[in-house]
């Protein structure tokens, strides 16, 4: 009879266990961003003097041979992102009182996206979709190349 119990409650925990799992990994595919999809992009802080211009979706080396700084996309505006100089894990806002300032006082960078796909959706979208390739954006508007 105890056997019976210790097997019950090996195969309830089992279960749980695995109920569990699966659940988290649904959440962890639902709340994953589309490959190549960012709000992030890397780009060149080797200061006012370097013109290499650097601005890509992934991490790696600028043209210049320095390493590309990874900066949070607040807006986008026509053909430019404007970025907050936080790094990657900021969730700033752009300052509504100074637009050349981040939420967190810190200056607002301004880059060319030019070779790389924007959300093709209005300005007024705010989801602020950059990447590598084609496809759609977070929103669901298909991307456009910036040329």
């Amino acid at each position: 009879m105890r056997r019976k119990i210790v097997v019950l409650w090996v195969v309830m925990l089992a279960i749980l266990l695995s109920t569990g799992l699966a659940a988290a990994e649904g959440a962890k595919k639902k709340g994953a961003s589309k490959k190549g999809v960012s709000n992030v992009l890397y780009v060149c802080s080797c200061g006012a003097e370097c013109t290499c211009n650097h601005v890509s979706t992934k991490p790696g080396k600028c043209s210049c041979g320095k390493k590309a700084v990874a900066m949070h996309i607040l807006k986008i505006e026509g053909d430019e992102a404007l970025l907050c100089t936080c790094g990657k894990g900021c969730t700033c806002k752009l300052n509504p009182d100074d637009p050349t300032k981040c939420g967190c006082g810190k200056d607002v960078k301004r880059v060319s996206l030019k070779g790389l796909y924007v959300c093709g959706c209005t300005d007024n979208c705010g989801c602020n979709t950059v990447s590598d390739k084609p496809g759609k954006c977070k929103c669901g508007a298909d991307l456009r190349k910036v040329e």
